[in-house]
């Protein structure tokens, strides 16, 4: 017997219900991105490694899935160095691309590659698949889809506002109750300076990041492993312990950072976005979360990070401010900021709240039942009437018994069922069936897209 195909771990199919589901988050955040004014893009699967490699840290470039180059990926490697054990120079010779880790550096490289074809400041969306090396767990996969949304070429901090806006909007559409959590890399900059380990900033952003996830003594003790000194440890914690408002806890930090310029700036760029956001009413708690490091090192000011509220779970968007990421493709200066949509975390989070509205599970509203050859003229013609009046429309492809008929449209969650028998046909008429509660109306067929639009 033939071995059951599988698919790799960290990966998944979607049947035409889940994608269903899927499209409906799609549509929402597509239709938002659209409304702020931003503007499609898309980029391939793959980028050459001298683009993806050095932008996300250690750890990121090791989750990086690299591509063997095509024909004889072995040819031109000396013998000592295919037998050596320095997988990075093997690496080197064998593997030249690799599948994007997030969308935007390759967001970067567009813009430089592009620059003279766009305008700034360029706000751009971006909904497609990206893949990491990752550990397969609940929540996180190695294949999965983000939707970004960045606006590059602006230093203001307006730009911060109406992501969180954008967040808001969306989340609100989805039903889905979340906390934004915010913080500044240039804050983490001043609190790594006072505790006299500001060159070690990667290693303690990377570390004080997972608090939630591996709790005090864990990040003490990750710190530890990274050389960072006790003494500095132990004036970091405080800081990180603050309590009370976002306001309160900037005012605590402008005495405690009174010496770092870094920190001040960062405490004034957070008074001014949470000013900017008590203009708006927003449905989301807002709040400075100064363990939020997000280790990716392109950040250089604002953080978000959005959870939602009902459930334990990982992040579901985030992103932030970096100040000079397309410097290293060449185009030094240029500013940009911006959030990405986890669509994948947040359909498990919509699944497991029950989010989703009855109508995703099919994309068809009506079933035409087949009476066979001598009804069947008439019921093409009325499908194609449904059909040009914007109603999702199916014929049974046989003329078969009625209860398997309707057995179908129940399997596939079609609501309404239109019976066109012959008698229906010559009164002029039509009766439609109500799934769901089980009534019966006749319609004439003049009527019958009017009569349907508003079931």
């Amino acid at each position: 017997m033939a071995q059951k195909p599988s698919i790799p771990r960290g990966t998944r199919d979607f049947s035409p219900a889940e994608m269903l589901r899927r499209n409906h988050i799609f549509d929402i955040i597509r239709r938002n991105f659209s409304l702020w004014g931003y503007l499609p893009i898309e980029t391939p699967a793959m980028e050459t490694l001298s683009t993806l490699l050095g932008k996300y840290g250690e750890e990121g470039d090791r989750l990086i899935f690299r591509i063997l180059n095509s024909g004889n990926f072995l040819s031109g490697i000396s013998p000592e160095t295919l037998s050596s054990a320095d997988t990075s120079a093997v690496s080197q010779h064998i593997s030249e691309k690799g599948l994007r880790y997030d969308l935007t550096v390759p967001f970067a490289r567009f813009v430089v590659q592009h620059r003279d074809e766009i305008t700034f400041p360029f706000r751009r969306y971006q909904i497609q698949p990206v893949w990491r090396a990752d550990k397969p767990q609940k929540g996180r996969y190695r294949e999965f889809f983000q939707c970004d949304v960045d606006i590059i070429g602006s230093n203001s901090l307006l730009n911060e506002a109406e992501l969180i806006q954008i967040i808001d909007h969306i989340f609100s559409e989805l039903n889905i109750n979340v906390t934004v959590k915010v913080n500044n890399r240039k804050i983490l900059a001043g609190i790594a300076g006072m505790a006299g380990a500001g060159e070690q900033l990667t290693d303690i952003t990377v570390s004080i990041d997972k608090l939630e996830k591996i709790g005090r003594e864990g990040v003490r003790q990750e710190l530890m492993q990274r050389g960072i000194a006790p003494e500095a440890i132990d004036r970091l914690e405080p800081v990180l312990g603050l309590s009370g408002s976002s306001e309160e806890k900037l005012h605590e930090l402008r005495s405690i950072m009174a010496s770092s310029e870094t920190g001040l700036k960062g405490i004034t760029e957070m008074e001014e976005l949470l000013g900017y956001l008590d203009l708006d009413q927003l449905n989301p708690t807002v709040e400075l979360d100064l363990s939020l490091a997000r280790g990716l090192n392109y950040y250089t000011g604002t953080i978000i990070e959005v959870k939602a509220a009902d459930v334990p779970f990982g992040s579901i968007c985030g992103g932030g401010r970096y100040d000079d990421l397309t410097g290293i493709f060449g185009l030094p200066g240029v500013s940009g900021v911006g959030v990405s949509f986890g669509a994948d975390r947040i359909y498990d989070v919509m699944l497991q709240l029950d989010l989703f509205p009855e109508q995703t599970g099919s994309s068809t509203q009506v079933l035409i039942v087949n009476f066979g050859r001598e009804e069947l003229p008439s019921l093409i013609k009325i499908a194609g009437t449904l059909r040009e009046a914007g109603i999702a429309t199916e014929l049974y492809p046989e003329p078969v018994k009625l209860k398997k008929q309707f057995a179908y449209a129940d399997a596939q969650k079609i609501q309404l069922v239109v019976i066109a028998g012959s008698n229906e046909l010559t009164a002029g008429q039509a009766t439609v069936k109500n799934m769901k509660t089980g009534e019966q109306t006749a319609v004439s067929l003049s009527a019958l897209p009017s009569f349907i639009k508003k079931e």
